[in-house]
């Protein structure tokens, strides 16, 4: 499929595809803007079913990284890559070192990060051939941003539940939790913790396992998460899983999770607002992650990004509180605000120096 012509292109900036023979890599890097600096933005390790499902899900990733930083209001504009495999059989040092390379060859156009299918580990590797990888342990701190995502998820669920329900704890909230790695156990954790009621799934039997004996929480399938009765529905996996067959199923009031895209298309927030279900923007929730590895890279200290990751919560009530004001959805004011900051920037002409 033509880059040009995909429906999911959006002025992006550089779009790169990358075959390396001897490692066996195949991925693709996404560049949507550099408007506010570099653009900086996960590398995910997948395995598509296809090259175009990759191209699809690289174009919407690396579009929702320029709103995401743009609404945290950091200096960084929005990419992401994807690897295309296995991340459990097909990662080698090799293939890992050859992304690096890849990523390298922009010259600092592009900074990536952990994503799903990688770590602070690989990104470690990564780091051996080139500088322009972030979220390493020696990053002023442990590298993995993950507990940052939770943590700005976890907030903004209960901003949400206060806006909606007017409650101001989580005691016996329901709360179903859609994918268990890394962000979706941690999120996990923190609810239990704070006195919710949660359920969740995931496709990896040995996290449901290892999150029942370790938190005592009950899992169902996929299917069953979605059309149970909830309070909040909390996709933590991969992106697309609200659209227009999964709305008129969802039995929630409050959508609010860490995964990315979670609409499948522009409409699905319309939908779900018709529905009765208050929708949280995924690129504004979902930040603590970004904010983390931004903060580490520029010297901040703990207690400045601790700060940084609770202000998402409370960017999530002005944008409610707007919303309701404005009789319109949520995600229509994020989105507004985020052009907004974009269009303050003026155009960053950035000497990308080489590694």
């Amino acid at each position: 499929m033509n880059s040009f012509t995909h429906p999911e292109f959006s002025s992006h900036e550089r779009v790169v595809f990358v075959n390396d023979k001897s490692s066996g890599l195949q991925a693709i890097i996404a560049v949507h803007s550099t408007q506010s600096g570099p653009a900086m933005g996960g590398c995910r390790m997948w395995p598509y079913e296809s090259a175009d499902a990759a191209l699809t899900d690289v174009l919407r990733l690396s579009r929702g990284m320029t709103y995401k930083n743009a609404l945290a209001g950091i200096d960084t504009g929005g990419g992401k890559s994807v690897i295309i495999g296995n991340p459990r059989t097909d990662k080698t040092p090799a293939l890992l070192r050859a992304m690096g390379k890849a990523i390298a060859s922009l010259g600092g156009m592009y900074i990536a990060a952990e994503d799903s299918g990688t770590s602070p580990a690989d990104m470690a590797v990564m780091a051996e051939v080139t500088s322009f990888v972030a979220g390493l342990e020696s990053d002023q701190g442990i590298g993995d941003p993950s507990p940052s995502t939770a943590k700005g998820v976890f907030l903004s669920i209960c901003e949400a539940v206060n806006f909606r329900f007017g409650q101001s704890d989580l005691a016996g909230i329901r709360v179903h939790v859609q994918g268990l790695g890394r962000v979706g156990f941690e999120l996990t954790r923190l609810l239990v913790n704070n006195g919710a009621v949660v359920v969740a799934s995931d496709i990896n039997d040995e996290s449901c396992r290892l999150a029942c004996d370790t938190l005592g929480i009950h899992t169902v399938s996929n299917d069953d998460l979605l059309t149970k009765a909830c309070d909040v529905f909390a996709p933590c996996a991969l992106g697309g899983v609200i659209n227009q067959w999964s709305i008129p199923t969802l039995r929630t009031e409050i959508v609010a999770g860490a995964a990315n895209n979670q609409l499948l298309g522009d409409q699905d927030h319309e939908r779900l607002s018709k529905a009765g279900v208050l929708y949280c923007p995924d690129y504004l929730i979902n930040a603590g992650g970004i904010v983390d590895v931004y903060n580490r890279r520029h010297g901040a200290t703990q207690a400045d990004i601790d700060s940084a990751v609770a202000a998402i919560a409370l960017r999530l009530r002005t944008v409610l509180e707007e919303a309701r004001a404005r009789s319109v959805a949520p995600e229509q004011v994020a989105r507004e605000r985020a052009e907004n900051w974009l269009n303050t920037r003026t155009e960053v002409s950035v000497a990308f120096a080489a590694a």
